[in-house]
């Protein structure tokens, strides 16, 4: 992939286009969290005032169990889409990763807009690079980048199909885990491994389990398929239209990422995203076992008009989870945990 910092802007800036203009959802996978019910329980003896949907993750309180998702960085209007965002995240207490720094390393011109830390001072912020871009060489850049813009952690992103589908995209993943174990040696941050939106299964945590070292990261984001599609957002921008239609619709769904994944790994901290778009949705995969959710796309447009807007958007999500907790009778996070969902056949 080229490393040009003018070409990358401009690929950053269509990506930001095309995920606001374009049919960028998935088709003919869903999220699978539609075959689940939560209980609805007509005798709660809760009230909605004292619904507790605070979490801790990563080290962080949060009031409610929420990152916003990567997004962006490095274009002109990424500064202010990251900073409405950041916020908005400081205003309700919740967490925030941060789009690819790739473009940061080596080149501290950019770095204004992934600069957060004066309207966000206490978020947990989760900084941001490709697996295949996290190379024993860039580690020291990549620790520099971290420290610019003052992360607590390191979220990985594995995007081998969103790779194959970018012109001249980095899709050579060849001892990518000698690499990330490496990374997790060296680097003094938590490791959080993300998909893009085509899932993390149990195939991959198996694969994590067999390296000698133990388990390189810190938590999981099973990043599923059912939301935006990054093979389809790809294919737009490269070719102006969709040519390869079954590798857009190709992932593992979240609800079954999830699922598989708390299996292998009953107490490692897990984020849910990839499709999550309602308070519902979040209850659902709170209660099948992730910790924490997040979401990216919903929010993108909001964050182009102001951070008032994302705060209401993200509001409106919160208060709709917590009626969840409410009307199925959990008090918090745990008691929804104990809940449980039903399936549907």
């Amino acid at each position: 992939m080229s490393t040009d910092p003018a070409e990358l802007g401009r690929r950053k800036r269509r990506h930001i286009d095309v995920c606001l203009n374009g049919e960028v959802n998935y088709v003919g996978v869903t999220t699978g969290l539609e075959r689940y019910r939560l209980p609805f329980n007509a005798l709660t003896q809760t009230s909605l005032a004292d619904i507790d949907v605070s979490a801790r993750f990563f080290g962080a309180n949060l009031r409610a169990p929420i990152l916003i998702g990567a997004m962006t960085g490095g274009a002109e209007l990424s500064a202010t889409i990251n900073r409405n965002l950041a916020t908005a995240a400081q205003r309700l207490g919740i967490g925030m990763m941060l789009g690819s720094q790739r473009i940061m390393l080596g080149n501290h011109r950019v770095a204004a807009s992934f600069a957060v830390r004066d309207v966000a001072p206490d978020v947990l912020l989760i900084g941001n690079i490709g697996l295949a871009q996290l190379t024993k060489a860039a580690v020291p850049d990549i620790g520099q980048a971290l420290d610019r813009v003052g992360a607590n952690a390191l979220a990985v992103h594995t995007n081998s199909l969103q790779e194959a589908m970018q012109h001249n995209g980095d899709t050579d993943f060849s001892d990518s885990l000698g690499r990330l174990c490496h990374a997790a040696a060296a680097l003094g941050y938590p490791l959080l491994l993300k998909e893009v939106g085509h899932g993390i299964g149990g195939s991959a945590v198996a694969q994590l389990q067999q390296l000698p070292g133990g388990l390189p990261v810190a938590g999981i984001d099973v990043a599923g398929a059912g939301g935006t599609s990054w093979s389809r957002v790809e294919q737009l921008v490269r070719y102006g239209e969709l040519r390869y239609p079954e590798l857009a619709d190709w992932g593992i769904p979240t609800a079954q990422a999830l699922v598989e994944v708390r299996q292998a790994l009953p107490s490692i901290p897990l984020v849910a995203s990839g499709g999550i778009r309602t308070g519902m949705d979040a209850a659902k995969a709170l209660a099948l076992g992730a910790d924490v959710v997040a979401m990216a796309r919903p929010l993108l447009a909001p964050a182009i008009e102001s951070a008032a807007a994302v705060e209401e958007s993200l509001q409106h999500f919160i208060d709709e989870l917590r009626i969840c907790l409410h009307c199925c009778g959990a008090t918090d996070l745990n008691a929804l945990r104990a809940v449980g969902v039903t399936p549907i056949s």
